[in-house]
């Protein structure tokens, strides 16, 4: 019994020193956080309305203004479909054509199985009999 209390000493000694850790690094989080500074609002695009106006709604109250091409972070939208549609297409056709490139033999085939292979697939098919 004495055993047991010992243990049960350690146990909630063990446990306490990790959760008033755990409730140091919380406080420290939480006080660092305090003293961090607001993230700063990222730059307006070079194309945005000022004053909250929408984009779309100050391009169709300008008389004569074009309408500018969407934008995916910076390259025209069109050309990133376009890249996207040639990589999948890409990765289609490569996909098709790893098997037979990338393979001796067909897969399932016993041909041409090395000796240590073949042996080891005798020795898991045949049932163990006491040597003589």
């Amino acid at each position: 019994m004495e055993n047991l209390g010992w243990g049960l000493q350690m146990t909630v000694l063990g446990m306490g020193l990790v959760f008033a850790l755990l409730a140091l690094l919380w406080g420290l989080l939480t006080l660092v956080l305090k003293f961090d500074p607001a993230p700063a609002a990222p730059p307006a695009p070079p194309g945005a309305a000022r004053g909250g106006e929408p984009v779309a709604d100050a391009a169709a109250a300008a008389a004569g203004a074009q309408v500018a091409s969407p934008t995916v972070n910076g390259m025209d939208a069109g050309l990133v479909a376009a890249i996207t549609v040639a990589v999948l297409t890409h990765k289609a056709v490569r996909r098709g054509e790893a098997a037979p490139a990338m393979r001796s033999y067909w897969p399932g085939s016993l041909l041409y199985a090395s000796r240590w292979v073949a042996s080891g697939r005798v020795r898991q098919n045949r049932s163990w009999t006491r040597g003589r």
